[in-house]
C-alpha cells in the first residue's frame, strides 16, 4: 500500500502495518486484555468464582483437608492472580492514555487555558508539585473572593 505525505498509509493505519512480530503481539494482546477484561469484569464471573470457591471447599472433607487440596486453590488463586495483573494493567494504561488524550483536546479547544498543561503526565515530581502548589493558592484566592461576594451580599 501506498503511504501519504504524513507516513500514514491510505487507508489510516500506520507504520505498524508492515506488521513485525512485535506490533502483532502487541495488537493481539490488547484485543486480547479488552475482551477478557469484558468477561472476567462481569457479575457472572464472579459468580462462577464464587461457585469454584464453594466447590474447592465442599470437597475438603472428601480430601481430608490436606495439603494437596490446599495447594490447588493457593496454586489456582495465584495464577489468576499473577495474569490478571499484566490485563488490569494493559487497560487502565489504554483508559488513562485515552482519558489524557481527551483532556488535551479540551484543553486545545479552550482559547484561554494554559497549553502547557496539555501533557502533564510527562513533568518531574517536582514540577508537579510546584503547579499543584500554584494551584492550591489559585483555589484559595478564589475562596477568599467568594467569601467578600458572600459578605458584600449579606451587607445589602
Amino acid at each position: 500500500m501506498a503511504k501519504n505525505g504524513s507516513g500514514k498509509k491510505k487507508n489510516g493505519r500506520d507504520a505498524c502495518d508492515e506488521r513485525d512480530i512485535f506490533c502483532r503481539i502487541r495488537d493481539a494482546f490488547g484485543v486480547f486484555a479488552r475482551k477478557t477484561s469484558t468477561i472476567l469484569g462481569s457479575a457472572w464471573a464472579f459468580v462462577i468464582a464464587i461457585l469454584i470457591i464453594v466447590i474447592w471447599a465442599m470437597t475438603g472433607p472428601a480430601f481430608g483437608y490436606s495439603d494437596t487440596w490446599q495447594l490447588i486453590i493457593n496454586t489456582g488463586t495465584t495464577i489468576v492472580t499473577f495474569l490478571m495483573v499484566f490485563l488490569i494493567q494493559n487497560t487502565q494504561n489504554r483508559d488513562a492514555k485515552a482519558v489524557h488524550l481527551k483532556l488535551d483536546e479540551l484543553i486545545r479547544a479552550l482559547g484561554p487555558a494554559r497549553n502547557k498543561l496539555v501533557d502533564l503526565e510527562k513533568l518531574s515530581d517536582d514540577d508537579l508539585k510546584a503547579l499543584e502548589t500554584e494551584f492550591e493558592k489559585l483555589r484559595e484566592k478564589a475562596e477568599g473572593a467568594k467569601e467578600e461576594v458572600e459578605e458584600l451580599k449579606g451587607d445589602s
